[in-house]
């Protein structure tokens, strides 16, 4: 994996780190093809049981890279090819489909701003832990952009049509606070422990049972598009698998012996 995003897997937590600090993290295609790859080969990896999205410096990731942008978009004007807009397609479609549809949790630390395509990778995570003196934009409709990374889909099952439609429509940064009140930040905390408290959450859910989540995530994202009775049809499917499962039978053993439970993740 190139320097731009780093990559470590120890005792079945993955973290994948944004790495252009000086850059606030903008994600040029070297980012881009980086955490595109990281972010599955994550998801494809048994080994690994949940997965830490953070970012180095002062920024999470405030989106596209408009310096590296604008040149590209001069290129295609000059050749006529257009190939610049393929970035949606080629990465950030892939990473936000990596995120959400790996069978397994994946944690954001939220660490500062994350706008654009960076908020659109933090919503894609199942939990957000939030510096609080992070923020956040939408930032597209700012640069004459529609919404991508997954926002237009991502951001209203979080917030509600409404709101969602008011921050895209009219772009504007909002406090950590405001979005732990929107519901968007899972978990606050001050600056200076978001790095240990992030950590910390990933492990617990790198230590947890593994198939559970997998198929808790599942749910959710399958009950969000499907009537009740479709959704109760998957529920009972899913928790068969759970049930089935050797950390199913470890939890219920520790449990009758009032011992806690060590997962084995499968």
């Amino acid at each position: 994996m190139a320097d731009s995003v780093l990559y470590e897997v120890s005792d079945g937590l993955a973290t994948i780190t944004i790495n252009r600090p000086e850059a606030m993290n903008a994600m040029n295609t070297e980012a881009k093809v980086a955490l595109r790859d990281s972010a599955e080969a994550a998801a494809a990896d048994p080994a690994v049981r949940a997965v830490l999205l953070t970012a180095t410096g002062r920024a999470f990731c405030v989106g596209q890279d408009l310096k590296e942008h604008i040149s590209l978009l001069a290129e295609d004007k000059a050749s006529g090819s257009g190939h610049t807009m393929n970035t949606v397609r080629e990465h950030y479609n892939p990473v936000v489909r990596a995120l959400t549809g790996m069978p397994k949790p994946v944690v954001a630390g939220i660490n500062g701003v994350a706008a654009g395509a960076g908020l659109g990778f933090a919503l894609a995570a199942d939990y957000r832990v939030v510096a609080d003196t992070a923020s956040f934009t939408t930032s597209f409709a700012g640069v004459a952009l529609t919404a991508d990374s997954g926002v237009s889909w991502t951001l209203p099952r979080l917030i509600g049509q409404s709101r969602a439609a008011d921050l895209l429509l009219f772009p504007r940064s909002f406090s950590a606070q405001e979005a732990y009140e929107l519901g968007i930040a899972n978990k606050l905390v001050p600056a200076d422990q978001l790095a240990a408290e992030a950590a910390a959450v990933a492990r617990a859910l790198a230590d947890g049972p593994t198939v559970a989540y997998a198929a808790i995530k599942e749910s959710l994202a399958y009950g969000a598009g499907h009537t009740l009775d479709e959704t109760l049809e998957k529920e009972d499917e899913l928790q068969t698998l759970a049930g089935a499962s050797e950390d199913h039978t470890i939890a219920v053993q520790a449990f009758v012996a009032k011992e806690k439970p060590k997962y084995l993740g499968r």
